[in-house]
């Protein structure tokens, strides 16, 4: 099986390809059209920010390869914003293959501070999806991230802070964690074991 992990302008990349090293799996790391389209399972990382990431992968046609892909997708953090249609980060319209806006934490009570980044670990729930099948009751992930995608049709797990948000999301072939797998412990490890095994 070929696992690809796109290469682009953000972080983490590294830290998904040790994950999966962990799994006993051997990812490309590559930016390279055909390569990707060749892979039978390709993970969109990402930590950064959204308007010039939006750039970079414009210049170089990435944003219209993955949402042509037809192999099981899996973003992360950035990787799940940047599939949806639109964030509020310096006003970026992104993908699209979620119908969400992506916004930013607000308190929802003036005397209610909330701190933002949402940084740390978090309790997920409502799990209803493959991509959560294994002992996922009660899971706690790892989160770092100052906008999110709201509960939608494409929502297959939740998490509350201040609000509550979408955790993970999926479409057709298309699977987003907001959490960070790689990070997460037993339940990030069973999601990437869960999506290789798609």
């Amino acid at each position: 099986m070929k696992v690809v992990i796109i290469k682009y302008n953000a972080g983490n990349i590294m830290s998904v390809d040790y994950a999966l090293q962990r799994l006993g799996i051997s990812a490309v790391i590559t930016d390279d059209a055909e390569v990707i389209r060749a892979a039978d399972k390709v993970i969109f990382p990402g930590v950064g920010e959204a308007s010039t990431t939006m750039r970079y992968l414009k210049e170089r046609n990435l944003d219209t390869l993955i949402a042509g892909l037809r192999q099981p997708v899996l973003g992360i953090c950035l990787g799940l914003q940047l599939m949806c249609r639109y964030s509020e980060e310096n006003d970026t319209p992104c993908i699209g293959i979620f119908n969400e806006e992506v916004k930013k934490f607000r308190s929802q009570v003036p005397e209610n501070k909330i701190k933002v980044p949402h940084m740390g670990w978090n309790q997920i729930y409502n799990m209803q999806n493959r991509l959560f099948m294994g002992n996922m009751g009660n899971a706690y992930t790892y989160f770092v991230h100052s906008y999110y995608a709201a509960i939608g049709p494409d929502t297959i797990a939740s998490c509350d802070y201040d609000v509550t948000f979408s955790a993970a999301l999926h479409r057709d072939n298309f699977y987003a964690t907001q959490f960070h797998p790689e990070k997460s412990g037993y339940p990030g490890s069973q999601v990437l074991k869960n999506f290789i095994a798609l």
